[in-house]
């Protein structure tokens, strides 16, 4: 992001509440930033030509897409009268995922915002295959919004993990740093910092078996860790001139305390790094990364690495 300049927000033209466009015209406010509405629109009824005549295909698309700009016209009226520069955008494209991360390079979008909704029984959120693909995909940092008011004094979580090596940028934890001062300090907010670190992979690999008793020093093998973790944690906020009493280092597995602590200071985001496991193209965030994100129930902010490149060639049409 940092400066953010556009923000692409991704309108679902099913809904009738429109939680990311609320929430980008929030933060093109307060970033001064341009916002662009998209619809990415698809009907498999007007796909297939083979049995029906083309040019009537041609005009259905054309008056589908002809709907969803006027709607987009009436979406930006609001945010055009807070003096915000809004233009807006309806598309042919298929599937979802691949047309925002076209219209996201013609654009040059800093950062997307897209929904991602509740379930009605379990209170949670439920991350589509859209959401988890444009975490891999999308070449900007990726906002998944969740339906909820963001606070006046937006409170923003951001999850480093600075001894985390394998197959992780060296520089992800400073640019999510950065992202979440900035956010904070253009938005009025309270910034946190949250690490964890859990002795019990340590101990895994130490035991043969961990239904056996255990000969080890776990409370020194516990002591040498946390100092580890804290002299990297430190080293990298102080780096950021982070006050130390906004930085919060948690002994135990991230997926629970991650949610716990959001849950705990109510938070309105938390901004988390993606983390290569099959090469820079398929980003995603780990073994835990669906729990975590489905059971915060504040909106998330994917942050990409600098050395992110999405393969141009293959999304063009």
């Amino acid at each position: 992001m940092t400066a953010t300049h556009r923000i692409l927000v991704v309108v679902d033209p099913t809904a009738r509440s429109q939680p990311a466009l609320e929430r980008g015209v929030w933060l093109a406010k307060r970033l001064s930033a341009a916002v662009e509405l998209f619809i990415c629109a698809y009907d498999p009824h007007l796909e297939n030509r083979d049995f029906v005549d083309p040019a009537s295909v041609d005009k259905a698309r054309a008056s589908l897409l002809e709907n969803h700009t006027r709607r987009l016209r009436e979406l930006a009226t609001h945010a055009k009268a807070e003096g915000l520069i809004v233009n807006v955008d309806a598309r042919w494209d298929y599937p979802l995922h691949e047309g925002i991360v076209r219209k996201t390079l013609d654009c040059g979008a800093d950062i997307v915002l897209k929904d991602t909704h509740y379930h009605s029984v379990l209170k949670r959120s439920i991350f589509s295959n859209t959401d988890w693909n444009l975490i891999r995909t999308s070449p900007a940092n990726l906002w998944l919004v969740k339906p909820r008011a963001a606070g006046v004094r937006p409170s923003i979580v951001a999850a480093v993990d600075p001894l985390h090596e394998r197959d992780k940028p060296a520089e992800l934890d400073h640019r999510i740093l950065e992202i979440a001062q900035e956010l904070s300090s253009g938005l009025g907010g309270d910034l946190n910092i949250f690490h964890s670190f859990d002795i019990a992979p340590v101990l895994a690999v130490s035991t043969n078996s961990m239904t056996m008793p255990i000969s080890l020093p776990i409370q020194e093998l516990t002591e040498s860790l946390k100092k580890e973790h804290a002299e990297a944690l430190y080293a990298l906020t102080d780096a950021h001139a982070i006050d130390r009493k906004s930085v919060h280092m948690h002994q135990g597995g991230t997926r629970e305390l991650l949610v716990a602590f959001a849950e705990q200071i109510r938070a309105d985001l938390v901004v988390m790094g993606a983390v290569s496991r099959r090469g820079m193209q398929r980003l995603f965030l780990g073994n835990t990364a669906e729990e975590v994100l489905d059971k915060l129930d504040c909106d998330v902010l994917i942050v990409k690495p600098n050395c992110f490149e999405t393969d141009a060639h293959s999304y063009s049409k």
